[in-house]
């Protein structure tokens, strides 16, 4: 009976099934796939939203993007926290936390990734590139 090697497994982990890899090298990059069939860039995805393809690539993102969506949470935190949706540079959308005041995050909001992976609710956290000028608002 022929036996896998365990290096062999390793080296052919996440390359060709869009399996992301179990550990990125750097750990302050969000890495997402890309579909090699039509293009589209998704975030933790199986198969391709659009074509349904299994062929999907791993890549890098630059960690910059737009906040489309943000709101409060108060439950199971001491104070209220924000949960956003960011539409990355590359296209896909991500759910993470923009460090600030809660209440001062807004749609349309530019922001830069701090960190791939907050420890406590293992989400990427994100900070505003520049301050908002919101004197009028």
């Amino acid at each position: 009976m022929y036996h896998h090697s365990g290096s062999v497994a390793r080296q052919t982990a996440g390359s060709g099934a869009g399996v992301l890899e179990p550990a990125a090298p750097d750990r302050d990059a969000i890495v997402f796939q890309r579909c090699t069939w039509c293009g589209t860039a998704m975030y933790h995805r199986l198969l391709c939203p659009v074509c349904q393809g299994s062929d999907l690539r791993t890549e890098r993102s630059e960690g910059v993007g737009t906040v489309r969506h943000s709101t409060v949470v108060h439950r199971n935190t001491p104070a209220a926290r924000n949960v956003s949706l960011i539409e990355m540079a590359e296209g896909f959308v991500v759910r993470g936390r923009v460090i600030g005041p809660p209440i001062g995050i807004h749609s349309g909001d530019r922001v830069r990734l701090s960190t791939a992976k907050d420890p406590v609710r293992s989400e990427p956290v994100f900070q505003l590139i520049d301050e908002p000028y919101r004197a009028w608002t």
